[in-house]
């Protein structure tokens, strides 16, 4: 065997182990009940080896510090009861997990504006904020979970209060002993200051690649590229991989425009645009050393009564779009 076909061979059988360890994730959506095997079997066979699994805590208003979490008013699935009962139901089909801790404001109100009016209260919400962080990080150690989401989107408490945040991280390494992250929005994750400290650079990956009703793929993947020259510039300052903790499209038009938006009120119906915008996401990453893999956004549990075509949101389920995830997932 010649030397070039021996380094041919490595080059391939190299590439080919990395794929295999791509994160191939879908949000797995909290629900009132609890789950079986065939809320599991529908994970398996999109091809996802993650999942991430999303307890909740709830605040009043943007200003008000108190964090309402693991309360039998919640969703059984938001509960820290019902994560370890999803956790053990995936892990029956080897699914891997990243236990990602959200908070819901409100109406909906957007966690990154969540500002604080007294010294006094933003010291209320870093107490409340560590007793709900801290709860799902000993779960995360309990379960093995491979890897915990420290945060989502929440840039302005990171801006205001900084020595927390180092805090917390270095608490959160006494207690869990896996992969960290943090979940920053697409406009947030170039001034997340405490990359250095967590294992993966999260990025919820809403960012806007095309103003047309119906990009092909070929116009996605132009949109892509300047984000993607600043994405990888990130990664590479802190020698740290991307993982996109969130990405995803709604079935509907122009959506890669705004790709956040979640205006329930749009009624536009758009399959081609999203399956588009996820082909050349896919294309244009999922092959990419620096790029550990991602979580789609979002698939909920009931499968046969989600999506289809009449659903405009960003759920992939029973529509054209999934058979793209399916393939990436199974052939990475």
């Amino acid at each position: 065997m010649t030397i070039f076909r021996f380094l041919f061979l490595a080059v391939i059988v190299s590439s080919c182990a990395a794929q295999k360890e791509k994160i191939n994730g879908l949000s797995f959506v909290a629900a009132p009940i609890e789950v079986d095997q065939s809320h599991v079997n529908p994970v398996v066979e999109v091809g996802a080896n993650y999942t991430a699994v999303m307890p909740f805590g709830f605040m009043r208003n943007l200003e008000h510090p108190e964090i309402i979490h693991n309360t039998d008013r919640q969703w059984f699935g938001e509960t820290r009861a019902g994560t370890k009962q999803y956790i053990e139901e995936l892990r029956k089909k080897q699914i891997k997990i990243m236990i990602k801790p959200q908070i819901w404001v409100w109406h909906g109100q957007f966690t990154g504006h969540i500002k604080m009016s007294s010294e006094k209260n933003w010291k209320a919400l870093e107490k409340t904020y560590t007793k709900f962080i801290i709860e799902y990080a000993n779960l995360a150690q309990e379960t093995k979970a491979e890897i915990f989401c420290i945060g989502t989107e929440l840039e302005n408490f990171v801006k205001e209060r900084p020595e927390y945040w180092n805090d917390i991280i270095n608490k959160i390494k006494t207690i869990y002993k896996g992969k960290l992250t943090y979940a920053a929005n697409w406009d947030e994750f170039k001034r997340t200051p405490f990359w250095s400290q967590v294992d993966y650079i999260g990025v919820d990956a809403y960012f806007p690649v095309s103003d047309k009703q119906t990009p092909s793929v070929e116009d996605c993947k132009a949109g892509w590229q300047g984000h993607k020259k600043v994405i990888k510039s990130i990664s590479e300052t802190h020698n740290k991989p991307i993982l996109f903790t969130e990405y995803g499209y709604r079935s509907m038009d122009f959506t890669g425009k705004e790709p956040w938006e979640s205006d329930h009120t749009i009624e536009s119906l758009n399959f081609e645009a999203q399956t588009n915008a996820t082909q050349a996401l896919f294309e244009e990453f999922w092959n990419e050393a620096w790029f550990a893999g991602g979580f789609i956004w979002k698939w909920f549990v009931d499968y046969e009564n989600e999506g289809g075509n009449k659903d405009n949101q960003f759920t992939p389920q029973n529509k054209p779009v999934e058979t793209v995830i399916q393939s990436f997932y199974k052939s990475n």
